[in-house]
């Protein structure tokens, strides 16, 4: 199922897989479209902050199990979909229906990529009209005009996430932790790419990250707006 258009503001999402650069390109263009005068504000997904993503700490910490695939797919995408919603209703949505720009880091993609990965790929075609549906027709959260997906490898972000943690493999949550369930990440952002028309943006070189200022600049190339 392709997003639907929207009929308000602009809602353009950074997406890629953990480690590879969301927030920091998130920022990056929402500082460059403000300096242009552009009605801009940045979300970030999820809210650990609010009360909503409290579900998200249980299941990411690994109260419900150590992996993954101990909570299906469709039960994690419950927990971070009501923690968009809240965001939505509490924070941003007058924004939105006034005409502003919403960058968002992450959002109903992420469960696209992640929870694929915890299903059988003939099953991935069926779980995406689902969640879609579920997010952008039953919640009512609007849906992307632009998904920008920072493309990565596995093996490059985990670099960038051990340094981000100073080596200290505790802090990392149950995806962080699990490489295989990570590879199949992967393949499955690589699919919804594809399939859903996703503007793909190469971030790895030589097996090693390029540039800040080489991808920002790739990205205000490619935006749509």
């Amino acid at each position: 199922m392709e997003p639907k258009t929207n009929t308000h503001g602009r809602l353009i999402v950074i997406e890629g897989l953990d480690g590879s650069g969301k927030a920091t390109q998130s920022k990056l263009l929402a500082d460059a479209l403000a300096r242009q005068g552009v009605s801009v504000r940045q979300v970030s997904f999820p809210c650990y902050e609010s009360d909503s993503s409290a579900l998200i700490k249980m299941y990411l910490r690994g109260d419900f199990g150590s992996e993954p695939g101990d909570v299906n797919a469709y039960a994690a995408s419950a927990f971070f979909a009501v923690d968009r919603y809240a965001s939505y209703k509490s924070d941003w949505q007058e924004f939105y229906r006034s005409g502003g720009i919403v960058i968002a880091d992450r959002y109903t993609t992420s469960n696209a990529i992640h929870q694929c990965s915890k299903l059988l790929e003939e099953a991935w075609d069926d779980y995406l009209d689902w969640l879609f549906t579920f997010e952008y027709d039953h919640l009512g959260i609007p849906s992307p005009d632009q998904v920008i997906y920072l493309a990565s490898e596995v093996a490059v972000s985990q670099r960038l996430l051990m340094e981000r943690y100073h080596g200290e493999d505790s802090k990392r949550d149950i995806h962080e932790r699990d490489l295989t369930y990570l590879e199949r990440s992967q393949r499955a952002a690589e699919y919804c790419a594809k399939k859903l028309g996703w503007t793909r943006i190469p971030c790895v070189e030589n097996d090693a990250f390029r540039s800040i200022e080489a991808i920002q600049g790739e990205v205000m190339r490619a935006l749509k707006l």
